[in-house]
């Protein structure tokens, strides 16, 4: 009789806890609800991705994964990872017409677009999960100067899983911020945590908002969203195109390979720079996490001009080791025809000017200045 009491009890426990703590966010109230009864991706009660594409894995059930992730070798760092110079960092002022991006791992950006400061996916925190001992940030050789997002005009938000929202940074950041832009529903979460629902805007797929002359599209991805035991799909995930008058950016969130990327770049190509998803990936759970050479493919696609691969160096959220992503798609750009760049963690890129494309995950660096091209605007579709 013990142990069924036992077990009642930590499921009471297990509940309460999801319920009351704050890193697990809040769901949507009624009033986004009903907005999300006009939206085409809301149906039967959740959004849905096109196609039918669904999230169960395949070939294998979750408890035979769980035992590959366990088992897997070589998925984190042997060494601390090195963290770019504070002189290469980007602290010098750029003229109103350029663009500057930040790499801080996984999915994490910091971009300087004509005057402008704005975070992508500012998962800064040590852990991807909502318990710190899951899911832990790899080390660092240096810590991030915070004091670099002291003054924030805009935080994009892809979805609300923890590896791309997380409460910690979420929490630390508010107060610079001026205004936070995320997909359908994903505003609740930031309302719990006490972010004003005035500076808050969610935004449909293919709906476009525009601040100080940037204008932000929230585009198709193919993925999922989540955060508690019983809210799956609730919120809406996305990627986003971001245009200044002088420069076009993609960055994917996170996306399986589909008919999608073809499309944005149709409507919004060509792009100066793609950021494009490129880690955490398995054959089991292709529809929402694409494979290197996909992702690749996709920036094509898109008719990207620099490919730029992101969703990994931070965390060990898949069995692959952990330098493999940025290897397989280094190799598929050069046979592509691709430019690719891969900056250190830290390491400031001007969009307009030269960097050395670093392989600085191998113990010998190969170093080939990358020409990044010039805005695409100024350029001619094809």
């Amino acid at each position: 009789m013990i142990l069924p009491v036992i077990a009642v009890f930590l499921l009471l426990g297990g509940a309460l806890y999801v319920t009351s703590a704050p890193q697990f966010g809040a769901p949507p109230d009624e009033a986004a609800r009903v907005r999300f009864m006009s939206s085409p991706q809301f149906r039967n009660g959740h959004f849905e991705n096109r196609n039918n594409v669904t999230v169960e894995l395949k070939g294998g059930s979750m408890f035979k994964t769980l035992m590959e992730y366990i088992s897997a070798s070589d998925t984190r760092p042997a060494k601390p990872l090195p963290v770019a110079d504070p002189a290469n960092q980007g602290t010098g002022q750029l003229p109103d017409s350029a663009a500057r991006v930040t790499w801080y791992g996984h999915s994490a950006i910091f971009l300087e677009l004509e005057g402008k400061r704005l975070l992508i996916d500012p998962m800064l925190g040590p852990a991807a999960s909502p318990l710190p001992i899951f899911g832990k940030r790899f080390s660092l050789r240096d810590r991030i100067d915070m004091r670099r997002f002291s003054r924030i005009d805009a935080v994009i938000i892809s979805h609300d899983h923890y590896d791309h929202l997380d409460f910690r940074s979420i929490r630390r950041l508010k107060q610079h911020v001026r205004h936070f832009y995320v997909p359908l529903g994903v505003g609740s979460h930031l309302r719990r945590w006490g972010v004003a629902a005035d500076r808050i805007t969610e935004l449909d797929w293919w709906e476009s908002v525009s601040f100080d002359g940037i204008e932000l599209t929230a585009t198709p991805a193919q993925h999922f969203s989540g955060r508690g035991l019983s809210d799956r799909n609730s919120t809406l995930w996305a990627s986003w195109v971001i245009k200044g008058r002088h420069s076009s950016i993609f960055f994917s969130g996170d996306s399986g390979y589909g008919p999608h990327f073809r499309e944005i770049g149709d409507r919004f190509g060509p792009f100066d720079l793609t950021m494009m998803e490129c880690g955490q990936y398995n054959e089991k759970w292709a529809n929402i996490h694409s494979m290197p050479e996909q992702s690749v493919q996709a920036h094509r696609d898109l008719r990207g001009k620099v490919m730029m691969p992101i969703h990994w160096g931070a965390f060990q959220l898949a069995v692959h080791p952990w330098t493999e992503p940025p290897d397989r798609a280094a190799a598929e750009a050069a046979a592509q025809g691709v430019t690719l760049i891969t900056p250190m963690i830290g390491e400031a890129v001007e969009i307009g000017g030269t960097l050395p494309l670093r392989r600085w995950w191998k113990k010998q660096e190969t170093k080939t200045p990358v020409q990044i091209s010039e805005p695409a605007h100024a350029s001619s579709r094809s």
